[in-house]
């Protein structure tokens, strides 16, 4: 159940937010035909780096075939639109809905005429009306569909010890990372006392935060855990969890610290007040930054195999591609890892009892 908590606090973030997919198709004002054949090849690469890292409004098996399956739109323009995202045949076509037209301009889908046409800012921005979009996109449809896997991955591991407290199959390789994540977080983090009520939110949140970055590399293009609104999402249903079960004693070193001086408390607790939103905005964008630098630095030097034509120069880079692809597996577990310990650490300081130090 707590995925599924997950899950409806995250999906309509992402689907609000939908990322700032819109990149510009023009560089500098300078159209694609006056720039030198290396400047083009440049452009592509940083095109097919943003399509990667950005959402999108269908899911692409395999970009160089053309293999996708479409998404579900969602609009809410003077009444609600729903159709599939395939009307837009990778954004060449105009969709037509209940009389009105929509134009899929770099993942954005904006209000036009009948033929599509898109009015353009200096900046080549298009400054057409955008419905509301409550679309499915690739990354909410991850979502749900990585929820659905965790819940029925461990409903069926919790059934192995019904009759046997010996793990089976692949009970043998998720019970001791649980009990790590008991042992090794939540107990010192948060105490013997108070841990036992966290220890579900803890375990679906280090689960749910692994095996996305893990689904992020591969060549999907899935990109969760790299949108800013979902890591928005993680830390906001922290933030939530921390204030609503902190005793007084958590409000009472915020704002009255003991012992301390009255006129440095007066000066101190706003700061301490600071503090207790700045906390979930550094766990928002640690895990958004990180992500996000491994799978540019990644698909940076695979764009680079392309650039060079040294048989060399490919071979290091490609070494050099593999060996960080190694390290970005460890970085995977590593961010759930620090997100969760974390949380817990927020979850300590707000049941910590008076006399804990």
């Amino acid at each position: 159940m707590k995925i599924l908590l997950l899950l409806l606090f995250v999906s309509p973030l992402t689907i609000l937010a939908n990322a700032d997919t819109e990149h510009v198709s023009e560089e500098h004002g300078v159209k694609s035909e006056e720039l030198s054949e290396e400047d083009q090849k440049s452009k592509k690469r940083k095109e097919y780096i943003n399509h990667h890292l950005l959402d999108a409004h269908s899911f692409t098996i395999w970009h160089a075939k053309g293999w996708e399956f479409p998404l579900p739109i969602i609009l809410w323009d003077e009444g609600l639109h729903v159709f599939s995202s395939s009307k837009f045949h990778h954004g060449e076509a105009v969709a037509e809905s209940k009389g009105n037209y929509y134009k899929l301009h770099h993942e954005k889908i904006y209000k036009t005429d009948a033929e599509g046409t898109l009015v353009m800012d200096e900046h080549h921005h298009p400054t057409n009306a955008k419905p509301l979009d409550f679309s499915i996109t690739k990354n909410v449809f991850t979502i749900m569909l990585m929820s659905l896997f965790i819940f029925f991955l461990f409903t069926r591991f919790a059934k192995t010890y019904t009759n046997n407290l010996v793990p089976q199959k692949g009970g043998k390789f998720l019970e001791p990372l649980v009990i790590f994540i008991r042992d090794e977080i939540a107990k010192p983090n948060i105490g013997e006392k108070h841990y036992k009520k966290y220890m579900s939110y803890l375990l679906t949140v280090f689960f749910f935060i692994w095996f996305l970055n893990l689904a992020g590399m591969t060549p999907l293009g899935i990109g969760v855990t790299n949108n800013i609104a979902v890591t928005f999402g993680l830390a906001l249903i922290t933030f939530i969890i921390t204030q609503f079960t902190s005793n007084k004693n958590y409000w009472g070193h915020i704002f009255w610290m003991p012992g301390v001086p009255s006129p440095m408390k007066i000066i101190l607790a706003p700061i301490e007040l600071l503090g207790v939103f700045i906390k979930p905005f550094a766990l928002m964008i640690r895990l958004y930054a990180n992500m996000t630098a491994g799978h540019i630095v990644l698909m940076s030097l695979i764009g680079l195999l392309y650039v060079f034509t040294n048989w060399f120069a490919k071979g290091a880079f490609l070494g050099l591609t593999l060996f960080l692809s190694i390290i970005e597996l460890l970085v995977a577990f590593l961010q759930a890892y620090i997100f969760t310990m974390l949380t817990a650490l927020y979850f300590g300081g707000a049941v910590a009892e008076h006399d804990e130090h």
